[in-house]
């Protein structure tokens, strides 16, 4: 029987790490040896090794996508490895490591030879000449250095070859050789390297030689950047039109705040009528004149060129905007700019992939002909077949919304609050959201309100519990509610899920009790909200939120009815251990 320490970290520090540490403490027991794992995550570090437990032990395993500081082992063996394979199949982790004469677990390429060993993207300004030329450079310098590549060009017509989800994961090292800023949210906990694409374009081999010894992994510095990591990989997990509709959400949500924001100041200092007339040349009525005649009226323009540009990459931009805007004039508000936006797209991306005018003439597609007959077919589409019915729709959803009261509003809160607990920002979570956020645009605030509500009640509700409940919650967990308590004043949901990482069946239904009371309550009361986000930050400025006494009241009851919940559903800490 071996005595094993373990170490396992992710760059969220939350699903991977504890996933981890539970499949090695199974088939540690499993196998007839102890086990003691630490998880280093975004709350803390939790079973941490003591000095005792790395001098009785046999052997070192760390299991993480991040920097692991080894210094306190000392002389001990380490073996070292990425968390999939510890996931995946512990048992065979644990029995390699016993007994396998190198110090590292087997990298995720050498699991599944059928994926490169290294992925890469190149950009250029113009995204033709150089971007293709660091290409052939880093193709042929893996296979100078005998390794197999993956090469994802952004270029002038899109994103050509692109990467895989499952190639990144698989992939032991990112190249990055770029002149351009690159997206790299989904290469969170990867080692990356990054150059510009002169180094990839004049030797290959000694750049890629480079790369293998001197990629790092960008490590999380605090609780910001790690929930910021959380979105990352929420992000990267999205496919299809999800993922298309929550990128042009993503992009929308900047011109909403600023815009709600401006009107909510213009009514503040001009009173409810400050559009009028009467009142025009004043700061009210010029501050409501930027937030609604500027600000909202960009947003289903940028919510249609975004998705767009998500489906078709930036030759999609143009005819999506232009759509958007298109299904603002005719009336058919955000309904009109996803439809909009998902038309542009699969038709530049049609277009792209069908019209091939070598690669010399390529930069005329993105600036001439993508844009032109996009943004024609998308036009004609919105006005004669698309734009009526899809307003027709919108109006019918905003009186029967504006209409609610009684049962059937409540009804509605306690569908959009249990929706954003389910999975605290994920698909679920931001069907909700993205439903209340377009409303915006039609004058309908009621559901805002109640989701903003929603969402700020589990980490809050998880910070009240840590607090008045401790023997529910481990010595990490109740420093971490600290944390958690500035995340859930900042509408960041997000905050909640290394609790419910932990321990799903307890908590995940606490979440959900308490954001199904705070989105029923807003609802009944006729709270109303005209910013899509901010938390309590925007509670004080004047008109941004209708009814705010009764505002109020449903996120106390909301935060509280979660605590309560936490404390019938989970087991003392002592008792549970």
């Amino acid at each position: 029987m071996a005595r094993i320490v373990a170490v396992t970290a992710c760059p969220t520090g939350i699903a991977h790490t504890f996933m981890a540490a539970e499949a090695l403490e199974q088939a540690a027991a499993r196998l007839g040896h102890t086990i003691r794992v630490e998880t280093q995550g975004s709350v803390g570090t939790r079973n941490t090794l003591s000095d005792a437990d790395i001098a009785a032990a046999d052997l070192v395993i760390i299991a993480a996508d991040t920097q692991v500081d080894k210094t306190r082992f000392g002389a001990k063996r380490i073996v070292e490895g990425p968390t999939a394979p510890a996931i995946r199949d512990a048992d065979s982790v644990i029995r390699q490591a016993l007994g396998a004469a190198p110090a590292t677990m087997p990298s995720a390429a050498a699991r599944n030879p059928a994926m490169p060993q290294i992925v890469a993207i190149t950009s250029c300004p113009t995204g033709i000449a150089h971007t293709f030329m660091a290409a052939e450079g880093l193709e042929g310098g893996a296979k100078a250095v005998g390794r197999t590549i993956k090469v994802e060009t952004q270029g002038s017509v899109g994103a050509q070859n692109a990467l895989t989800a499952d190639e990144i994961a698989n992939a032991e090292i990112v190249v990055i050789a770029a002149d351009t800023k690159v997206d790299k949210s989904r290469f969170a906990g990867k080692r990356i390297y990054e150059t510009n694409t002169k180094a990839a374009i004049n030797d290959g081999a000694a750049l890629i030689r480079t790369a293998l010894t001197e990629a790092r992994v960008a490590a999380a510095t605090d609780m910001a950047d790690k929930v910021k990591d959380v979105k990352a990989q929420q992000s990267a997990a999205r496919t299809g039109a999800y993922k298309h509709l929550m990128t042009g959400v993503s992009f929308m949500i900047p011109f909403v705040v600023a815009g709600g924001l401006l009107i909510a100041l213009g009514f503040a200092l001009g009173g409810i009528y400050v559009y009028d007339d009467a009142h025009k040349g004043t700061l009210g009525w010029t501050l409501f004149t930027i937030g609604a005649k500027s600000g909202f009226a960009l947003m289903v323009p940028i919510l249609a060129g975004y998705i767009a540009h998500s489906i078709a990459d930036r030759p999609g931009l143009a005819p999506g905007m232009i759509g958007g805007m298109i299904a603002a004039s005719i009336g058919s508000g955000f309904l009109g700019g996803i439809a909009a936006g998902f038309l542009a797209g699969y038709t530049v991306k049609f277009l792209n992939d069908k019209i091939q005018l070598g690669r010399n003439l390529d930069g005329l597609k993105p600036v001439l002909i993508l844009p032109l007959l996009g943004t024609t077919i998308v036009g004609l589409l919105m006005y004669y077949v698309v734009g009526e019915p899809v307003a027709a729709v919108l109006g019918a959803i905003t009186a029967w919304l504006k209409g609610l009261q009684g049962s059937s509003a409540v009804f509605l809160g306690l569908l959009l609050g249990s929706m954003m607990a389910f999975d605290m920002g994920g698909p679920i979570n931001k069907a909700a959201y993205a439903f209340a956020t377009g409303l915006l645009g039609s004058d309908v605030f009621a559901p805002m309100a109640a989701v903003m509500a929603a969402g700020m009640t589990p980490p809050l509700g998880i910070a009240l519990a840590t607090m008045l409940f401790k023997n529910r919650f481990s010595e990490d967990e109740r420093e971490a509610g600290k944390a958690t308590a500035v995340l859930g004043i900042s509408f960041i949901t997000e905050g909640a899920i290394p609790f419910a990482a932990k321990d799903p069946l307890r908590v995940i239904p606490a979440l959900m009790a308490g954001s199904a009371t705070a989105g029923a309550l807003s609802m009944v009361l006729g709270c109303t909200l005209r910013v899509p986000h901010g938390g309590v930050f925007v509670l004080p400025i004047p008109n941004a939120v209708g009814n705010l006494g009764g505002y109020i009241v449903a996120l106390l009851a909301g935060t509280a009815v979660t605590a309560l919940a936490l404390y019938a559903l989970k087991k003392p800490v002592e008792a549970a251990a």
